[in-house]
């Protein structure tokens, strides 16, 4: 959920409570159809009904991800079960290395069932561990080609922990989150329940001041997240107390969160068999709701729908409470694929990666397995062009660039805010945008659902689609896939607003596509391809697995109503 830059705006300018006059788009937007609806979602219906007859086969979607509640009634019946693993007897029934890894595995865990929740961020691990290294050098020339490229991966690790913070600047953030546990407290009491969301303070009435003004903090983070309602007293408390742990980061070692639990040797990743099998963990919020965008049960009356209606998610734990590990990311990635997932959702990113070679090999083995790695772009607000955000698809030791990615922006619901204005983006860097704005879909809780925002949420739309074209094709390589949802993005174009300068532009200018993934216009390309060789849509040439397709244009009336309008 992406509320941070809000409520550290909002604690720092005394509680200013800006308004917007866009109202909150209906659960389930991003599957709508933007003729019918108004609202810029995926035409999911219009696609089923064009599958319609079609026989699916089943595909296995990896998500790598903080964990999943394997008790809700929307995710039950597509989790994924390893069928050479017999549960619960303490072997390791297929020799995977993995014991009793039913649902998938959980790198942050030890064999004697603890976990990591809470961890640090890659900046300061960095930072503070290689600081005597090179704090004191003059000259970075005069470092040999090794430690001059390990030199920039500090001084950028160093900009980003030391940014904006001093000594005052911490006292101010702790006596703020005093004021503001105290306000909590207050609330907690009143209302009876450990947990509240923007929602339940509808009709609350503050008893003390302290109580108001954490009421204001809520009612104004909700306000400029789009009017969510789901967001949690929670969700503000952990975004604030990592703000602390951030900056107190720039002058203090962080403790070794990860390592103090799981007891591997993270300088060797050869050593890949730790962990246990505990896929739900601490803090499955966040891959409880991916996996639900992705595959909740479809049609059966709860909750949500998923995109992809054949589909088996495969739980990887490997994204604490904090910044992933590259040794963790690289061993994640292999394991899904080992075991069989087609498509990977990687709803995770940082500034930062160490040990990018190895997270770069996993990559190179996915690519050759045939397996589609599906990435969110980030929520900053910032061109990913020029900004380093990890991992990502380009590898570091020959600059080429893997074929089985898709880096996805988030897009909102309406016209006038098609681009979120916390999506990372970039003309070469980010490939299409996807419904990442008020998502609503699975929480912990067994029966629970709520609405997140970020790309987080739009990887996974993409990766759903994704899927959806491999159950039905599932003939199709991971560069065929790629280059289907690419190539049926429907083109936006009018006028955006660029998240990071505030400047009016055009989509094309901030991905490669210039579009908004459409399940419908994709599955369509997906047919024809499978049926001719060629993709029936306008415009162009398209290199798929190196050969270049000719793509020819639409013909006839009844298939000009039927495509999707561009905005």
């Amino acid at each position: 959920m992406n509320v941070k830059r809000t409520l550290l705006s909002l604690l720092m300018a005394g509680l200013s409570l800006a308004t917007y006059a866009q109202k909150q788009a209906p659960n389930g937007w991003h599957l709508s159809d933007p003729q019918t609806s108004g609202y810029y979602g995926i035409s999911l219906d219009k696609a089923y009904n064009f599958l319609k007859g079609k026989k699916s086969q089943t595909v296995v979607v990896a998500v790598i991800d903080s964990g999943v509640d394997t008790t809700h009634e929307d995710l039950r019946p597509i989790l994924w079960t390893n069928p050479k693993e017999i549960p619960g007897n303490g072997i390791d029934d297929d020799k995977n290395g993995y014991v009793d890894d039913v649902h998938g595995w959980n790198f942050l865990g030890n064999k004697d069932g603890r976990n990591v929740g809470k961890d640090s961020y890659e900046a300061a691990r960095v930072y503070h561990r290689y600081k005597a290294k090179f704090e004191n050098i003059k000259d970075p020339s005069t470092l040999s080609k090794d430690d001059q490229e390990l030199y920039t991966m500090w001084s950028k690790a160093a900009k980003d922990v030391t940014k904006g913070v001093d000594p005052s600047s911490i006292m101010l953030i702790k006596r703020i989150y005093s004021e503001v546990k105290t306000g909590d407290s207050a609330i907690v009491k009143d209302l009876g329940k450990s947990v509240y969301s923007v929602k339940d303070l509808q009709a609350y009435t503050p008893k003390s001041k302290e109580a108001a003004a954490f009421k204001n903090i809520m009612v104004g983070t909700s306000a400029q997240n789009n009017n969510n309602t789901d967001i949690t007293n929670k969700n503000l408390l952990d975004e604030l107390e990592s703000e602390m742990a951030k900056a107190e980061s720039a002058q203090t070692p962080p403790p070794n969160y990860r390592g103090d639990i799981v007891k591997d040797n993270e300088a060797d990743i050869n050593d890949r068999y730790y962990g246990n099998n505990d896929v739900e963990a601490l803090g499955a919020d966040h891959g409880t709701h991916v996996s639900g965008i992705i595959a909740a049960a479809r049609k059966n009356g709860k909750g949500i729908d998923g995109i992809a209606d054949n589909v088996r998610i495969m739980m990887v734990r490997a994204v604490p409470d904090g910044d992933e590990h590259d040794k963790d990311i690289a061993n994640a990635i292999r394991y899904a694929v080992d075991n069989g997932a087609k498509v990977i959702n990687m709803s995770f990113g940082k500034g930062v990666s160490p040990e990018k070679s190895w997270v770069d090999d996993a990559v190179r083995y996915a690519e050759s397995k045939g397996v589609l790695l599906v990435h969110a772009a980030g929520n900053e607000s910032a061109d990913n062009d020029t900004t380093w955000n990890f991992p990502n698809p380009v590898f570091k030791a020959d600059k080429h660039r893997a074929t089985n990615w898709i880096t996805v922006g988030a897009s909102g619901a309406e016209k006038n805010n098609l681009v979120a204005n916390f999506s990372n983006y970039g003309k070469e860097e980010v490939d299409v945008f996807a419904p990442g704005v008020n998502i609503y879909s699975s929480v912990p809780g067994g029966n629970t659902y709520a609405n997140f925002s970020g790309t987080s949420m739009a990887s996974p739309v993409v990766a759903g689609v994704a899927a959806l074209i491999l159950e039905y094709y599932p003939q199709f390589t991971p560069q065929q896939v790629k280059a289907i949802i690419e190539q049926s993005a429907v083109p936006f174009t009018g006028d955006v607003t660029n998240p990071e300068t505030g400047e009016k532009v055009k989509l094309s200018s901030l991905s490669r596509t210039g579009g908004v993934v459409n399940a419908y216009s994709a599955v369509i390309m997906a047919d024809e391809l499978a049926r001719t060789g060629k993709f029936k849509t306008p415009g162009g040439k398209i290199k798929v697995d190196s050969k270049e397709v000719k793509i020819k244009k639409q013909q006839g009336a009844e298939k000009k109503k039927e495509k999707v309008k561009s905005a």
